[in-house]
C-alpha cells in the first residue's frame, strides 16, 4: 500500500479544514483529488508530505507512519506545490544539480540528465529559470519532484495558469510518470481528472463526498437525480425557475435557457410545462441532459456552489 489515511482531522482555529478523512491508495496509477477552492485539498497534501501535522488521525506512506521520528519516508515522496517555488536566478541544470545535492544522490549528474530527458527540458537546461515560460517552469518543478526517484508523487494544481497546449503537454507527462509511480493530482478542473485519472476522490468542506473509479463517479448521482435542458421563447428570471417544485439547482446558460437538476427520479417535466403555461411562455426545447463529471461534481458540492 502506497498511502493510507485514517481519520485525519485538521483545524485552523474554528475552521475545520479536514474532518475525519480516510482512504487508501495502492501502488501505481494517477488519483485525482477533486474539490472546490477551500475544500481541504492542499491541507491534505501538506499533511501527507509532512509539512503539516494533523490534529488527530494517522497517515502512512509505504507503511511508515508520517508522525514517527523516522523521516526517511519523505525520500519516497516528490512534491510540486500549487505555487511552484523555484530560484529564478539559477540556470535549469544548475538548479537540478543543487536539488540532487540536497538529497545526496549518487551519480547526481546522471540522474539530472535523466529527469531533464523525462520532463522534456533538454533545450532549456542552460537557460535561467526566470526566462522560461510558465509551462517550462512547471516542467522544471516536476523535474525537481522526480529527481530522487520517489515512488509517490504529489502534484497540487500542476496545470494552473497554463495555456491549452501547455496543459496537454503536462497532462501527457503526468500520465507517463503515473505508469510507474503513485500520483495524487489535486485540481478543481474536471477535464483534468477525466483525461488522466483512473480514480477520483471528491472532497468538499473537509469531507470526502465521493471516492471511486472515474467511470463510476460519473454515474454517482444519475440514479437519484436528473438534469433537464430547457429553452423558453423569451427571457426568464433564474429565481422563478428555481422556485419550480422539485428543482434543487438551476444553471442559466443564456437569458432563456437553463439546465435544471431535480431532487429525485420523479419526472419534473409536467411541472415545467405548468410553469410555462402559468407564465405565458412557450417551450422551444426540453430534453434530458446526460450527467457528466462536472454535473456530478456540482451535485455533490452544491451546498456551497448552487447558483
Amino acid at each position: 500500500m502506497s498511502i493510507e489515511i485514517n481519520g485525519i482531522t485538521k483545524r485552523f482555529g474554528h475552521q475545520v479544514a479536514l474532518n475525519n478523512v480516510s482512504f487508501t491508495i495502492p501502488k501505481g496509477g494517477v488519483v485525482g483529488l477533486l474539490g472546490p477552492n477551500g475544500a481541504g485539498k492542499s491541507t491534505l497534501m501538506k499533511i501527507i508530505t509532512g509539512y503539516l501535522t494533523p490534529d488527530s488521525g494517522s497517515a502512512f506512506v509505504n507503511d511508515v507512519n508520517i508522525l514517527s521520528p523516522n523521516y526517511d519516508y519523505r525520500r519516497d515522496i516528490g512534491y510540486l506545490p500549487e505555487h511552484n517555488p523555484l530560484y529564478t536566478d539559477m540556470y535549469v541544470k544548475e538548479y537540478l544539480l543543487w536539488v540532487a545535492s540536497i538529497y545526496k544522490l549518487e551519480n547526481a549528474k546522471k540522474r539530472v540528465l535523466e529527469v531533464i530527458d523525462i520532463t522534456g527540458i533538454g533545450h532549456e537546461q542552460n537557460k535561467k529559470i526566470g526566462s522560461l515560460s510558465k509551462g517550462y517552469r512547471q516542467r522544471v518543478g516536476l523535474a525537481q519532484a522526480l529527481i530522487h526517484n520517489p515512488s509517490v508523487l504529489i502534484l497540487d494544481e500542476p496545470t494552473g495558469g497554463l495555456d491549452p497546449n501547455q496543459i496537454v503537454e503536462i497532462r501527457n507527462l503526468i500520465s507517463n510518470v503515473g505508469e510507474n509511480k503513485t500520483v495524487i493530482l489535486s485540481t478543481h478542473i474536471m477535464q483534468e481528472v477525466e483525461a488522466i485519472c483512473g480514480r477520483i476522490i471528491i472532497i468538499n468542506k473537509g469531507n470526502i463526498v465521493a471516492d471511486g473509479p472515474t467511470s463510476e463517479i460519473k454515474t454517482l448521482t444519475s440514479s437519484s437525480a436528473q438534469n433537464i435542458l430547457v429553452e423558453f421563447d423569451k427571457a426568464v428570471d433564474l429565481k422563478n425557475i428555481k422556485d419550480i417544485d422539485g428543482v434543487v439547482s438551476a444553471t442559466q446558460t443564456d437569458k432563456s435557457s437553463f439546465i435544471l437538476t431535480s431532487d429525485s427520479k420523479a419526472d419534473i417535466r409536467p411541472r415545467i410545462f405548468k410553469f410555462a403555461v402559468d407564465n405565458g411562455l412557450v417551450i422551444l426545447t426540453m430534453q434530458q441532459k446526460r450527467l457528466n463529471l462536472e454535473d456530478v461534481f456540482q451535485n455533490l458540492t452544491q451546498n456551497i456552489h448552487s447558483i
